[in-house]
């Protein structure tokens, strides 16, 4: 798997227009988006509830890009083939919400998906260790899940340093994506990242989903 060059934006539809969602999905691709990134939470591993399975089909017939669909779910392992089957290009499920995480990512890459691990800001990133040779992407939380709009929290850097030279050692196709409180100021604190996801950030008033894209990726190019 090749290095995202330059940096994947993956808009997080959790944020969209939900009376519009079909045209703001179109917007985001056609504005320059690389995936996307669909928030699925079910009230118990986090405290909100979101969409689901039907939602990441209606969003699969419109979308010509990758789905990056994010389990924030207790016992992930029950609803893998369903989300599969749904859309999802690559899925990622969290550490702490199964004590089967090793046999949940064999089961996405059988199903034909690109399996990847979710790790919320207090979890040791040591948990990846022995799962990061079997993943496509590890996903680094720099917020605690559940809600959009939070701000980035500032030590998430110092673990993103980490989690790279992790990845780079054990496997260096890993993707690492980070996701939470990514705004054109925060993506200076995130080199490094391969992709970067970002909801009001992209869904938002304020400009043009195709103007905030470019300014997320301009913004990160220049921390090198």
């Amino acid at each position: 798997m090749s290095r995202p060059t330059p940096v994947w934006i993956a808009p997080s539809v959790l944020a969209a227009d939900f009376t519009r969602l079909g045209e703001q999905v179109m917007e985001a691709q056609e504005g320059g988006a690389d995936l996307i990134h669909v928030d699925v939470m079910d009230g118990r591993f986090v405290p909100n509830i979101s969409m689901g399975i039907v939602v990441v089909e209606a969003i699969r017939r419109v979308a010509k890009i990758p789905l990056d669909v994010h389990l924030m779910i207790v016992e992930p392992e029950k609803y893998l083939a369903d989300f599969v089957q749904a859309g999802a290009t690559y899925l990622t499920f969290h550490a702490e919400a199964t004590p089967h995480a090793h046999r949940a990512v064999q089961r996405i890459r059988e199903l034909g998906a690109k399996p990847g691990l979710a790790l919320n800001p207090a979890t040791p990133l040591s948990f990846l260790e022995t799962l990061l040779p079997d993943l496509d992407l590890a996903l680094l939380m720099t917020v605690n899940p559940g809600f959009g709009g939070q701000k980035f929290i500032p030590g998430s850097t110092q673990r993103l340093r980490e989690l790279r030279a992790l990845r780079d050692r054990l496997n260096p196709a890993c993707l690492i994506e980070v996701d939470g409180g990514i705004t054109p100021q925060t993506v200076t604190q995130v080199s490094g990242a391969d992709i970067l996801v970002a909801g009001s950030s992209v869904f938002n008033l304020h400009s043009s989903i195709q103007e905030n894209i470019k300014t997320l990726r301009e913004n990160y190019a220049l921390t090198g």
